[in-house]
């Protein structure tokens, strides 16, 4: 993000308006679709530009978003008229029951869910987290915090308040930086980062060292590996684990790491009411495993009425009018939650909640498929990545073109690494059984026309063991692309990790710049100084995630 984005944040908010933050890197089809369930009124893409999309609800009968008309400037007719409807308009500043935030979320029939904030609910969330971070030395204008996450991931919204809360700096990070995730270290300790909230799969990649000035670091967004905690929770540094759909706005538990025993998600923030019910929606006893219910003042609600009726029904058995029934199974434990798993088909993927019902609508959709599925899968480095299995429909299925397609419709972390099926498994009940389609896997059918055949020196056969190890995919062309491989920002700081082993200077960058294999391979070769061979073969090249790390992952059904 940059300085212009969080001023113009805070600017929507504080005339009362709620903003709907859209990923950069989200293709237009995404875009278009939530400024129109949003019934967005006006879009702000960049320095003092405003599009003008229609009458916001309760200002006029107008159409809603749709393509509007760009201007420039503060003299611009679009700004003229703008202000004068704001002169015109009720004066207020916003109300407790106003929207502050509208994010939108996977959606399990393939059309993502806006989910609204408010004001009262977003306060709440504010004021809870400030009673508990640093309670003895409270955060303070002396603090930097990071702001690393894409705002169109409800986690941002803790990125910023835990600065604007205490009158904080927010320090946000170049994306491509963000991107590279060791080297993101470095800058951390350069901007004197005191504060970072983030996801555990990004955090696992950066130097210990790169922490020291951290005295708060909080995880949420996915499951914490308990190595991880361990490594991270050291004297002067409060490390903690939280837990929230975007649904109860943001974080409804949290527990502290560093003592001994499981990674807790941990007790209710204050105003947040949790409950652990079983199948029959009665709770379960100490120990027992249920699904977990939220309840209390964090409670969002959906843009479609009919879905926000559906999830955020009444809980008789506690009394409450208005539950959200998260699917994700705990135990209970009265020293906090336990994370078990999903009770349906939605996982994490870096830390991004997607549901996979939307990756098959988008899978199926596809020309010549006569049946698909999507999975997640973890490789032998340990790297979680979403794999689209394919039963085709006759014989011109083209896997490049097909990619494609899925480019122009979905953000790019819900793009998939395609492969041909024979057929698709099932359960007794018709449905597809994901856990029984192929991993891993032998190729993807993605190998390009004319493709070199591998037989490759030692140092290229290295660096395609390392790709190999962090895809779970066996390299079948030197014209094999990383990316269509199931590559992503992750993987790729993954990747780059394991390559500097010999190749010391190699970055994310390049895997960018030469996506394809053997275009990496020169890269790699090029990177070192004229005459100097590669360095030694390490005993294990790339270190696969521990067994207690893997369980957890497998428990979050999976992952930036």
């Amino acid at each position: 993000g940059t300085a212009g984005l969080y001023i113009s944040i805070l600017a929507i908010l504080h005339i009362g308006a709620a903003y709907v933050p859209v990923d950069a890197d989200d293709p237009e089809e995404r875009a278009r679709l939530v400024f129109g369930e949003a019934r967005v009124a006006a879009v702000l893409s960049g320095a003092d530009t405003v599009t003008v999309a229609g009458p916001a609800p309760g200002n006029g009968d107008g159409p809603g978003p749709g393509p509007g008309s760009e201007r420039r400037g503060a003299d611009s007719d679009s700004a003229q008229r703008a202000a004068t409807q704001h002169r015109t308009a009720e004066r207020r500043p916003p109300l407790p029951d106003d929207d502050a935030w509208v994010i939108f979320t996977s959606g399990s029939t393939g059309t993502p869910k806006g989910v609204a904030v408010q004001h009262r609910s977003a306060a709440a969330f504010v004021d809870a987290e400030a009673r508990i971070f640093l309670a003895d030395e409270p955060l303070g204008p002396q603090d930097r915090v990071l702001a690393g996450l894409s705002v169109a991931f409800d986690a941002s919204c803790e990125e910023m308040w835990l600065a604007w809360r205490h009158g904080a700096c927010l320090v946000p990070a170049p994306r491509a930086l963000v991107r590279t995730g060791t080297d993101l270290g470095p800058w951390l300790i350069n901007h004197g980062i005191t504060a970072v909230s983030t996801v555990p799969t990004l955090a696992a990649l950066w130097p210990a060292e790169s922490l020291e000035s951290v005295r708060l670091l909080i995880f949420g967004g996915e499951a914490c590996p308990p190595e991880l905690a361990e490594r991270l929770a050291v004297p002067g540094r409060e490390v903690w684990n939280t837990y929230g759909p975007t649904e109860a706005t943001v974080v409804a538990c949290a527990a502290p790491l560093g003592g001994a025993g499981p990674v807790r998600i941990g007790l209710p923030l204050d105003g947040w009411d949790l409950a652990v019910v079983d199948a029959e929606g009665l709770p379960v006893g100490e120990g027992g495993i249920g699904e977990l219910i939220i309840g209390g003042v964090g409670l969002a609600r959906y843009l479609d009425a009919d879905k926000d009726r559906e999830k955020y029904a009444p809980m008789p058995a506690f009394g409450w009018d208005r539950a959200y029934r998260s699917g994700d199974l705990v135990r209970y434990e009265p020293a906090g939650l336990i994370f078990m798993g999903r009770a349906d088909e939605q996982v994490k993927l870096g830390g991004r909640r997607i549901e996979l019902g939307e990756i098959d609508s988008a899978l199926q959709s596809l020309p010549h498929v006569a049946g698909a599925a999507a999975a997640v899968r973890t490789t032998a480095a340990g790297n979680q990545i979403l794999v689209g299995y394919l039963a085709a429909a006759d014989a011109d299925l083209d896997l490049v073109a097909a990619r494609g397609l899925l480019t122009a419709s979905l953000p790019a972390p819900l793009i998939p690494l395609l492969t041909v099926v024979e057929s698709l498994p099932t359960k007794t009940s018709g449905k597809v059984d994901r856990h029984a389609l192929p991993w891993p896997l032998t190729g993807t059918g993605a190998a390009e026309a004319d493709a070199a055949p591998l037989n490759l020196p030692e140092d290229a056969a290295w660096v395609a063991d390392q790709w190999a190890a962090v895809l779970g995919s066996q390299v079948t062309s030197l014209d094999a692309d990383f990316f269509a491989y199931g590559g992503g920002s992750l993987s790729a700081a993954q990747l780059v990790s394991a390559l500097r082993v010999r190749y010391p200077t190699i970055t994310v960058a390049d895997i960018y710049a030469t996506p394809r294999i053997g275009a990496l391979i020169d890269t790699a070769r090029l990177s070192l100084p004229e005459g100097l061979a590669p360095g030694p073969v390490p005993v294990r090249t790339v270190r696969p995630t521990t067994l207690k790390s893997q369980i957890f992952q497998t428990l979050m059904g999976i992952p930036l």
